[in-house]
This record gives C-alpha cells, sequence and structure tokens, in this order.
C-alpha cells in the first residue's frame, strides 16, 4: 500500500506542474496576471541563469575541442602553406642580396684606379679551394681568354693572388693567404711608401705576417700595405694588399713584427680581374 503511495507521488506532481503550465501560459496568452507572470519568469530566469552559465563553461571548452579536433587537417595544411611562403620569400631575400652583391663586386672592379693601362679578363670564381695546405679558387677564364701562369689577380678591394695553372677555360688562382714558398707578396709603406718589406700567408682565415720590417720603422695600426713594384717583382706597383693590426719589437730583435689582414675578402669572393701583366713580349 505504501508503495502505491510512492508511486503515485511523481505522477501527481508532474500533473500538478503541468496543469500550473496551461494556465500560465493561458493567462499569459490573454493578458490576464501579466505582472505575475513577468514576475514569475523573472525569478525563474534568475534561478536557472547559475545554472546555463555552469553549463556553457563545461561545454564550451569542450565544443572548441570538438571543432579543432575536425579541422585539424585544414589547420596543418594552412600551417604548411604558410611555411612555404616565408620560405620562399626568403629564398627571393636571399637572392636579391645575392644580385645586389654581385653587382656592387662588379662595379667596384670597373673603377680601379690603381692598374691603368693594363689590360684586365673578367673573372667568375667556380670553385673556392681553401684548407691548411693550399688556399687556392678556380676561375671560368682560361688561355682561351689570354689567361697565363704568373698573372695578378685584384678583386675590387685589392690583390687576390696569381694564377698558378691554366686550362682552355679554367684556371687557378694562388692566394695571398696561402702559406707556403709561392705566396709573398713586395709591400711598400710609411711616408712616402719608401720603406719596403714582404708579406707571407699563414693560412685560409689568418693574419698576413710582414717581414723584412727594420725595428722602429714609422708603422701606424690602420696603414695600408701596396704592391711595392720592385724590378722583377711579381706584381705592378700600388696595388692595395693589406692593413696593418698590429706591431711590436723588442730591444733585440733584428726585426719589427707585424701583422696583417688582407683587404680583399677572399672567403666571399665571386667576381675578379685578371691582369695581362707583365704584357707578352
Amino acid at each position: 500500500m505504501a508503495r502505491t503511495r510512492r508511486a503515485r507521488r511523481p505522477r501527481l506532481t508532474i500533473g500538478l506542474l503541468v496543469l500550473a503550465s496551461i494556465t500560465i501560459i493561458t493567462l499569459d496568452y490573454r493578458g490576464d496576471a501579466h505582472g505575475a507572470i513577468s514576475s514569475l519568469k523573472n525569478t525563474a530566469n534568475d534561478a536557472f541563469s547559475p545554472v546555463q552559465h555552469a553549463v556553457d563553461a563545461v561545454t564550451r571548452p569542450i565544443g572548441s575541442f570538438l571543432a579543432g579536433a575536425f579541422n585539424g587537417g585544414e589547420l596543418q595544411q594552412e600551417n604548411e602553406k604558410l611555411r612555404d611562403e616565408v620560405a620562399q620569400l626568403q629564398r627571393q631575400t636571399l637572392a636579391e642580396q645575392a644580385t645586389q652583391n654581385a653587382l656592387r663586386a662588379l662595379d667596384a672592379l670597373n673603377h680601379l684606379t690603381w692598374t691603368p693601362g693594363i689590360p684586365t679578363v673578367a673573372a667568375q670564381v667556380i670553385d673556392l679551394n681553401p684548407s691548411n695546405f693550399a688556399a687556392t679558387v678556380e676561375l671560368n677564364v682560361g688561355t682561351a681568354n689570354g689567361v697565363a701562369p704568373g698573372m695578378p689577380v685584384v678583386g675590387g678591394a685589392g690583390l687576390v693572388g696569381h694564377v698558378t695553372a691554366t686550362a682552355s677555360t679554367t684556371c687557378t688562382v694562388l692566394l695571398i693567404t696561402d702559406a707556403g714558398a709561392d705566396s709573398p707578396v713586395g709591400v711598400r709603406f710609411g711616408p712616402a711608401s719608401a720603406d719596403v718589406g714582404l708579406t707571407q700567408g699563414a693560412g685560409i682565415g689568418k693574419p698576413l705576417t710582414v717581414t723584412d720590417i727594420t725595428p722602429g720603422a714609422p708603422l701606424h695600426k690602420g696603414e695600408i700595405l701596396t704592391t711595392s713594384g720592385l724590378q722583377n717583382a711579381a706584381y705592378p706597383a700600388l696595388i692595395p694588399v693589406a692593413r696593418i693590426t698590429g706591431f711590436s719589437s723588442t730591444p733585440s730583435a733584428t726585426e719589427e713584427s707585424v701583422t696583417a689582414v688582407p683587404l680583399a675578402d677572399l672567403s666571399q669572393l665571386e667576381y675578379v680581374d685578371v691582369l695581362q701583366w707583365p704584357p707578352a713580349p
């Protein structure tokens, strides 16, 4: 009997709620008891608003996660597309920089002032072969272009080296930084370039040493050394070679200890001139 009463209570409650809802809707539709109905609506909104916000707070991240899961492939494609566009812009920027650098190098070669009257052969570096044993580069000119062993090679900033071997359309150039016996360069410095010395390479990326300079010679940091052009010299006179970076001597020293760096950037060579000197007899 008690169970039957308990079963009837929920049914009775639901029936009363449905009846109350119909009554409220009817009154609201007819316009009766409008104030009371509005008050009930407001009360219901106030009562259920926190619940609604709580449900939104829980379901919104879930919805966003599901949307992201469904759109993940599309987002990945967009990211890959953006990465490709950035890489393309970077390549374009590097290409433009390389073009500008090449134009500046060519312009510098076209305005050399220290090789007047000497014919030149413009060349492009096609291979860099620096090592601890030999510092050389390959050029895209050779005997077919009038290039011969022993000819000096210059860049826009100064002396690079000299040709050591030739083929029909290529040649090998020994850089002034080479540590071998064939790399020394006779140089001038001081007032009116009256003093002379000899630069010797110590390997790629290392400073040049300057020898045969008597202690107390008028040296200055930053001073430019130029080719001496003495009789039977391997290079014509007044080609810029290097900049002095330091010097020192001791009371018992027989010569000054001097270091210098090449003016030409030998690690970034791209275009050079081969000087057709000395002229063929």
